[in-house]
């Protein structure tokens, strides 16, 4: 279920699957250029996630892993996983994949969200630390959403230390200290 108010959720919700029906079903409508609304058992078909989510629970259909997740992104993943533009094929590939593995009778997907997230967020906060700001950029363009919000977040920590190491009082105490020490000299 979507968080209610939460953007991103909602549109990892609308990503597509591919499904196999395990039942006729009549009254749906899924490809508006069909002649009829019905979809016959055996049928493969694309629907949004939400759907073959609440479809998957009624036992109607059973779901395949979409293109996002196929060999061809395992493989690279294993041969450079810093180097897959993950975004072109979902941007919201960690947390779709998360998703969508307790549905799937692969049980791979997770080895592979969790092999891909461990070696390109290391590579991330490398380039945070190292990555002139052209260099970045084009950097940012291969990252999922979660990815560059991760980037964002250290960015700005370090961005934040910066600023505390060259400048200002580092320490100071809490006023709240300032008051009991002055209340109880009385």
């Amino acid at each position: 279920m979507a968080k209610y108010f939460d953007i991103d959720d909602i549109l990892i919700e609308e990503e597509y699957v591919p499904v196999v029906f395990h039942k006729a079903a009549n009254g749906v409508t899924i490809d508006p250029s069909a002649e009829t609304n019905c979809v016959e058992q055996g049928s493969k078909v694309e629907v949004p996630f939400w759907l073959a989510q609440e479809l998957h629970s009624r036992q109607a259909v059973s779901i395949n892993l979409p293109a996002c997740f196929n060999q061809k992104t395992r493989l690279e993943v294993q041969a450079d996983a810093a180097c897959v533009d993950l975004r072109s094929r979902c941007p919201y590939f960690y947390e779709f994949g998360c998703k969508l593995e307790p549905l799937v009778t692969d049980r791979t997907l997770g080895i592979l969200l969790s092999t891909a997230f461990k070696i390109r967020y290391k590579e991330t906060l490398t380039k945070v630390y190292t990555a002139a700001h052209i260099t970045a950029s084009k950097y940012l363009s291969f990252l999922t959403k979660e990815e560059t919000n991760l980037y964002e977040a250290a960015h700005l920590s370090m961005a934040a230390f910066k600023k505390w190491r060259t400048g200002g009082p580092r320490f100071q105490r809490a006023s709240i200290l300032g008051r009991k020490r002055k209340d109880s000299s009385n």
